[in-house]
């Protein structure tokens, strides 16, 4: 059975941009300021490396019982047991991810337009991260998603939806009345030197002046 996600505060994580020591230390802080879901992001470690950095990230969301999803890797989300994985629209197909996880992960998909939402949810998916909403230094090829059509996959795709890319305190307050599920946040919080309060007032925020699901 797939597990119940609260999307509302999505942590991606990010080690070139985090204050924190470790990864874990970042994760644990973010998670008691609030994060509902993290997102385990590594583009340049090996397999090992990542496998073993997953375990150890895992038993701190397990502890707070915050699923983790993996980005991108199948092999390392089916070898730690996470909840489910995430992937772009270069990695491997949706509906392949599907086949070899089965039927009760979780699995999310990066979407920049109606088409690739609706590719997205025939293929399987459960949720889409929509964006870059803006322009960011973590994916300095990313192509802006505008507000026009966040509204549209909103409303035809039927999945949550998640915003991604450029959100922080001051951007996210402009999505206002648009039903998403969440924001998926990364140097709002892993580069702040306070990263437990950046993500209470992330959290905090969001629950302000966003209406059902979030917060509930």
């Amino acid at each position: 059975m797939k597990p119940e996600i609260d999307y509302t505060l999505y942590l991606v994580t990010d080690r070139e941009l985090m204050s924190s020591a470790t990864i874990e230390e970042s994760v644990e802080l973010a998670i008691r300021g609030g994060v509902t879901l993290v997102q385990l992001r590594e583009k340049e470690a090996n397999s090992k490396a990542f496998y073993e950095m997953a375990l150890r990230v895992k038993e701190i969301t397990d502890q707070y019982q915050v699923p983790l999803i993996i980005n991108d890797r199948v092999d390392i989300a089916l070898a730690v047991d996470a909840a489910g994985i995430h992937v772009g629209q270069s990695d491997l197909p949706a509906a392949k991810v599907r086949e070899l996880l089965g039927p009760d992960k979780i699995i999310g998909v990066s979407a920049g337009n109606l088409k690739q939402a609706l590719a997205a949810r025939a293929a399987g998916a459960d949720y889409l991260g929509v964006g870059a909403m803006y322009a960011t230094g973590t994916k300095t090829d990313a192509i802006v998603t505008e507000k026009g059509e966040l509204w549209r996959i909103c409303a035809e795709v039927g999945l949550p939806v998640v915003i991604i890319g450029g959100i922080n305190e001051q951007t996210i307050t402009e999505f206002q009345g648009i039903p998403i599920s969440g924001a998926a946040i990364v140097s709002a919080i892993v580069a702040k030197e306070d990263v437990e309060g950046a993500a209470r007032n992330l959290k905090d925020l969001i629950c302000r002046i966003f209406t059902a699901p979030l917060c509930l």
